[in-house]
């Protein structure tokens, strides 16, 4: 029997799942069988600090749910993938004498720039082997250049990149794939194949929790008006699912339409936005897009960065989403630009440190939207919020928390004693930050 590998990555799903489709249809097609596979990639998980990382777990909780649809045939693997493709292709793995020829892999793309060389290796030793290797586009509407000027050239401000996405989406009917990824019979290999506990990949069970799939029909409905609310249940809280490909885009923006949720709806498209910046400018990770800002003079104040992530500021709203962040890997996306400005325009502190801490903690976290959202507030990147356009934290906290329910949840001493007094003045801060910035401009 031949065998065709789905190989899952970021779409943990089986329901409207593009390259799992195109899996099934070909073997139909050719008389073979799938088998789907899991790689747990040490290339990431060997980078990660934390050994209860909850997204691990929540990714292994993902597969092993995967899996135990299947009632077998599914194979969980560890390693560098490429080292790990190298013994699947060769048959040096015990399992592979169940199992006839391997004639094809399929896989769904992904857009970041270490995925895009892993692909490519992988690519180039299935050709090597006579394998084909198939991909297709599945966490987006539209890929790559897709959405571009007339000219060829990339969009770098958002505002006409989402009128040219729109026209693009009115002018085709995207597929939600339905009827395709039912399996046939015997579509799948029967064989009884490895799987992993969450310690034999080096990782604990987390404790914080996870949300749903599924929202509410009127959070969408009134989310333009509550979005901005942390003390409020406003927003879909769907990041986690996008990130890992457990819920489908087509039917999210599909959803969007029918409801005519038009300011959720563009949410989405800011996220294809900075995925299409990542893929076009693969250097602004790690690098600001607009060069001359590598040059401001950051004071990158350790004890100051420290109270910062710890929730110790002594700055209500900006102490109250850290802590949030921290005890359940979330922070209300309006505290976040919050957070964000105040420790690079207030305390100075460069840019990729906050990056690299929401990195760590975040349950959503996605490259492209964490990197693209830190340099819009930081004002070095593409789109980016003008550098003289600084957040007060305490006008923020009045506006968009008024009862202050929000900072009583996660600072509930902010007023008494012991809650320590803001370590920076608001008014200091803005005119230093400007000074650094403007330094930089007149160069």
């Amino acid at each position: 029997m031949e065998i065709v590998l789905f190989w899952y990555r970021r779409d943990l799903r089986d329901e409207d799942q593009r390259g799992l489709s195109r899996a099934l249809r070909y073997a139909k097609e050719r008389g073979c069988r799938v088998l789907p596979l899991f790689i747990f990639d040490h290339d990431i998980l060997g980078r990660l600090e934390d050994r209860d990382d909850a997204r691990v777990s929540f990714l292994h909780r993902q597969v092993t749910q995967l899996a135990e649809r299947r009632q077998g045939g599914f194979w969980m693997l560890q390693g560098r993938p490429i080292e790990v493709w190298r013994q699947i292709l060769s048959g040096q793995l015990k399992a592979n004498s169940q199992f006839g020829r391997v004639v094809a892999v399929f896989v769904n793309e992904d857009y970041e720039p270490t995925a895009l060389a892993r692909d490519q290796k992988v690519r180039e030793l299935c050709q090597e082997r006579g394998v084909e290797f198939h991909s297709f586009k599945d966490q987006v509407i539209f890929a790559k250049d897709e959405v571009q000027k007339d000219d060829g050239h990339a969009y770098t401000v958002f505002t006409p990149f989402s009128r040219k996405w729109r026209a693009r989406l009115a002018e085709r009917t995207f597929e939600i794939e339905k009827e395709a990824c039912r399996p046939y019979e015997g579509a799948y290999t029967e064989l009884r194949l490895q799987s992993l506990s969450l310690q034999e990949i080096g990782f604990a069970e987390t404790q914080l929790s996870f949300p749903s799939t599924r929202v509410a029909t009127k959070i969408l409905e009134d989310y333009a008006e509550q979005r901005n609310r942390p003390d409020r249940l406003g927003t879909s809280r769907l990041g986690v699912h996008l990130r890992f490909g457990t819920v489908s885009i087509r039917q999210l923006v599909a959803k969007a339409l029918e409801l005519r949720a038009d300011t959720w709806l563009n949410e989405l498209i800011w996220r294809e936005f900075f995925m299409q910046i990542l893929w076009r400018f693969p250097r602004v990770v790690g690098s600001s897009f607009k060069p001359a800002y590598e040059q401001i003079q950051w004071l990158n104040n350790e004890e100051f960065f420290a109270a910062w992530c710890e929730g110790r500021t002594g700055v209500p709203i900006v102490d109250a989403g850290l802590r949030e962040l921290n005890a359940t890997g979330f922070m209300h996306n309006r505290v976040r630009m919050i957070a964000a400005s105040y420790l690079v325009k207030h305390g100075l502190v460069d840019w990729r440190w906050g990056e690299a801490y929401f990195a760590r903690r975040l349950l959503d976290f996605e490259l492209a939207s964490n990197n693209g959202n830190w340099q819009w507030v930081a004002g070095c990147g593409c789109d980016a919020a003008p550098y003289f356009r600084i957040f007060n934290p305490e006008l923020q906290a009045k506006k968009f928390d008024p009862q202050m329910d929000y900072v009583k949840t996660w600072v509930p001493e902010w007023q008494s004693r012991s809650y320590p007094e803001p370590q920076i003045e608001h008014s200091m801060a803005r005119q230093r930050a400007l000074q650094a910035y403007a330094a930089v401009k007149e160069r």
